[in-house]
């Protein structure tokens, strides 16, 4: 792949643009700066550069890991909140990752993003049946047969069939550990208030195996490795 290629696919810009960079001197490749727009640059291994200094790595596909912070909307058209792309480089913006299902502006936690469409698609289907574990503080204290209820089915305003979690567990008395598989709009705050109680605060810990990594401050990201891949593609429980 030539250098302006290369740029292009990882979101530097337009192909214009791209050339701008390099003609100006801010690309280097090996550690040398590359004033070549069309050089030949091996994709095996992955090619390392530098922009105006910075690191990047060539990435066919975008995964992105972002711990979100309450107050974000999961929009590029925010309506009352910034939007969760205020948190990433314009690098990731350009390329079009797009979030992995949504987390309401007021839950915080596990948010993936991805600018592959299949790997969207696979985690967003409801048929794939993909588990997601959350962690709700409630109002009021969680009790046996509350718990009971929300693995049992609870019935949702407006829907015909009961919502069913696949395991419900007490952490404490206002900590509740809620692992579901469909992705309804507000399901855990409408299966929890079902139940009997309410949600004051919501955190997605976990999607399919992957756990929330303890060391992502709230509003940073990271990428995804393929161990990553491996743990979100396990729908084990537990």
């Amino acid at each position: 792949m030539d250098l302006e290629t290369l740029l292009f696919s990882q979101g530097f810009g337009s192909r214009r643009q791209c050339r701008g960079l390099v003609a100006e001197g801010r690309v280097c490749i090996g550690g040398d700066v590359c004033a070549d727009p069309h050089a030949r640059i091996s994709l095996t291994p992955s090619p390392e550069f530098k922009v105006d200094g910075h690191a990047w790595t060539y990435r066919e596909k975008a995964y992105i890991a972002l711990n979100k912070p309450p107050g974000y909307e999961c929009s590029r058209d925010p309506q009352h909140h910034l939007s969760i792309f205020h948190l990433l480089p314009p690098q990731l913006i350009e390329r079009g990752v797009q979030p992995v299902g949504r987390l309401d502006q007021d839950t915080t936690g596990l948010l993936l993003l991805s600018d592959d469409g299949a790997f969207v698609h696979a985690f967003t289907s409801p048929k794939r049946k993909v588990p997601k574990l959350y962690l709700a503080t409630t109002r009021h204290p969680i009790d046996d047969a509350q718990l009971a209820r929300l693995v049992e089915g609870v019935l949702l305003h407006g829907e015909t069939k009961p919502s069913a979690a696949l395991a419900a567990t007490r952490r404490d008395e206002h900590l509740l550990e809620l692992t579901v598989q469909e992705g309804k709009y507000h399901q855990v705050k409408r299966m929890v208030a079902a139940a009997g109680n309410r949600v004051e605060k919501l955190h997605r810990e976990r999607v399919g195996g992957y756990a929330l990594p303890e060391s992502l401050a709230e509003g940073a990201w990271r990428w995804l490795d393929e161990t990553d891949l491996a743990a979100l593609r396990d729908s084990r429980t537990s």
